[in-house]
């Protein structure tokens, strides 16, 4: 019996480790890195192939080494309308914020990104943001969202328009 738990914590030592010069060989790589993904689009594929590049980018540098920032303004907030908001907000031809989109904004949220949405553009569509968005709360409303990716980028943050 204790040489099966010799050999289960060897394996757990051994993978623990693994996973450490795995964690550290990609920080030596990419360093820290600062962020903006640019999203002004309201395509769901395209939406979710962003997000899958955030989760790509985030397992490549470790969340713990990116400060990372998602910019939505114009047709962007499609990304989190929900569906039963489209009929009343004409102006917008997708609502993407199904459950599955949902999901993988939450497990972003968890890992420490920042989704950002245009007050400009919530103001001119008419959007509630209680009601109509997915998740946001009033810290994550900036002026204007071009305004914002341009203060990001001026500040150091790397753009991405995916």
């Amino acid at each position: 019996m204790s040489t099966l738990k010799t050999r289960l914590l060897a394996a757990f030592l051994m993978s623990t480790c693994m996973f450490m010069m795995t964690a550290t060989h990609a920080n030596e790589r990419y360093g820290t890195q600062k962020v903006v993904y640019h999203i002004n689009y309201d395509d769901p594929k395209k939406q979710a192939g962003a997000l899958r590049n955030i989760q790509n980018h985030i397992n490549a540098v470790g969340a713990e080494n990116l400060d990372l920032k998602v910019v939505l303004h114009g047709n962007g907030l499609a990304l989190l309308l929900e569906p039963d908001s489209l009929e009343k907000l004409k102006k917008f031809k997708n609502a993407n914020a199904n459950d599955s989109m949902t999901a993988k904004i939450d497990s972003l949220k968890s890992q420490g990104v920042d989704f950002n949405v245009c007050e400009n553009t919530v103001r001119g569509r008419k959007v509630n943001v209680d009601s109509d968005l997915y998740n946001v709360d009033k810290k994550d409303i900036v002026p204007s969202g071009v305004a914002e990716v341009a203060r990001l980028q001026l500040m150091g943050y790397a753009y991405v328009k995916p």
